[in-house]
């Protein structure tokens, strides 16, 4: 395993030119990192087929790592750039990863209309219910009570789940999973890079520097021994009372539909505008 480990991280990452990261020790993000590049060589997706996109966030470090095609975008907007790409060029893998602040709060309405439009990519958003990199504000997802630098008496908003928020807004996939939970992260993004239409896989991760620091929650293996035993898998959920529930976040498939792709649907009326315009001519 150590030495399959080792021919990814020479396969697929910039090794010889952005490390040693800028991540803290302890982040989630290169667990994500490491689910992302297994799953994409289990799948044996051409490097120069994938694209991987990102805001700003300690998650949009990401792209500076990989040796795929990238772009490192401004805050909020890396759905906008995404869909550029994903229109002009349909046979791309396009992945788009953000953080719980740059997806839902600056970037909310692309992500609803990302999800509305069904467009054909794959969304991973880590959500470590705080903005990690700018100074630890509270994010859309920060929990009821919690402490942020912007809620130091606690924050007095309640957090919305961006799961559930896809689900409803029609996403073709969607997916949630754990840090602490590995695996399931490696299969929960194979599902989602070979989906048709718009996939969303929300990763429950830790910042420890940020959030765990204000809200006593101690060190990273801590937080992701947390992470452990409050997940809760889908098909047990529903088996569980409301009061159960509280406080804990369900892991697995919260959505597998199928339904028309606008990329696909784009791609028939430029067809149709242009056998028009022949027509036109034509006659």
């Amino acid at each position: 395993m150590a030495q399959q480990g080792t021919k990814l991280i020479h396969k697929y990452l910039r090794h010889d030119k952005k490390f040693p990261h800028v991540w803290c020790p302890g982040c989630g993000n290169g667990i994500v990192l490491g689910a992302l590049i297994r799953a994409i060589d289990k799948l044996g997706l051409e490097k120069d087929d994938v694209v991987l996109v990102s805001g700003i966030g300690c998650s949009g470090r990401m792209p500076v790592y990989v040796d795929f095609n990238t772009l490192h975008t401004t805050h909020g907007r890396a759905l906008t750039f995404a869909t550029g790409i994903k229109l002009m060029r349909s046979h791309l893998n396009v992945i788009v990863v953000m953080g719980d602040g740059d997806a839902t709060a600056i970037g909310g309405n692309h992500f609803i209309h990302a999800a509305r439009r069904n467009l054909d990519l794959t969304a991973i958003i880590v959500n470590n219910q705080i903005y990690g990199m700018t100074g630890g504000q509270h994010s859309p997802t920060t929990p009821y009570g919690c402490k942020a630098t912007t809620a130091v008496y606690g924050h007095i908003e309640h957090a919305f789940s961006i799961s559930e928020l896809a689900v409803t807004a029609g996403a073709s996939f969607v997916a949630r999973s754990s840090v602490y939970h590995a695996q399931l992260l490696d299969s929960m993004f194979e599902k989602a890079i070979v989906k048709k239409g718009f996939s969303v896989v929300e990763v429950m991760s830790n910042c420890h520097v940020q959030f765990g620091r204000r809200n006593q929650m101690g060190d990273p293996i801590t937080m992701i021994k947390w992470l452990r035993d409050n997940a809760v898998r889908v098909e047990k959920a529903r088996e569980m009372k409301p009061e159960e529930l509280e406080g804990k976040f369900t892991i697995g498939i919260l959505a597998d539909v199928d339904k028309p792709v606008y990329t696909e649907e784009y791609e028939k009326i430029r067809e149709g505008a242009k056998r028009q315009k022949d027509e036109e001519k034509a006659g």
